[in-house]
């Protein structure tokens, strides 16, 4: 984790480029109890939808999980909450940019394998195993017949 300067810089970031009110605003169109976390996020937890897949998902610095503020801060899950903080980064960076961009990683991804997360930078970028990922899956055969099989190779270019 970076220092508290870092912390306080990227909240200030997620909440002039306004992706943590939106947040807010899911969290409050939701139900969801939002609750202060460490590191400058917030956490609202029991979101009840089931989309988006998995315990958790971050919009600006508001990590809005399905499970408890105590279960996501809990030492053993230090990792997760680790990459989910790192998406409030990639928002502080690229503000609302961050929405389009990443669904576009996530089609890059599906197109390349079966997973929106394996070949998506921003999830690679966060850690795909602190996430929860697979860290590696394989091409899709039309993949393979384009760029060929080269030794050591798993990769188009680009990714």
């Amino acid at each position: 984790m970076a220092g508290r300067g870092w912390h306080v810089t990227r909240t200030t970031l997620t909440a002039v480029n306004g992706t943590t009110l939106v947040g807010l605003l899911l969290a409050a169109a939701t139900g969801t109890r939002v609750r202060r976390g460490r590191h400058g996020v917030l956490i609202a937890e029991n979101f009840r939808f089931r989309m988006p897949a998995g315990s958790c998902f971050t919009v600006g610095s508001v990590i809005i999980t399905n499970r408890s503020a105590e279960w996501l801060l809990a030492e053993q899950r230090a990792r997760l909450f680790t990459h989910e903080c790192r998406h409030a980064a990639q928002y502080a960076f690229l503000g609302p940019l961050f929405w389009p961009a990443y669904w576009v990683a996530c089609g890059w991804s599906i197109a390349l394998t079966t997973s929106y997360g394996v070949r998506n930078w921003f999830e690679k970028n966060a850690g795909l195993a602190d996430g929860h990922y697979p860290e590696e899956l394989p091409l899709r055969p039309w993949v393979l017949k384009i760029f060929g099989r080269e030794e050591g190779r798993t990769a188009p270019p680009g990714t």
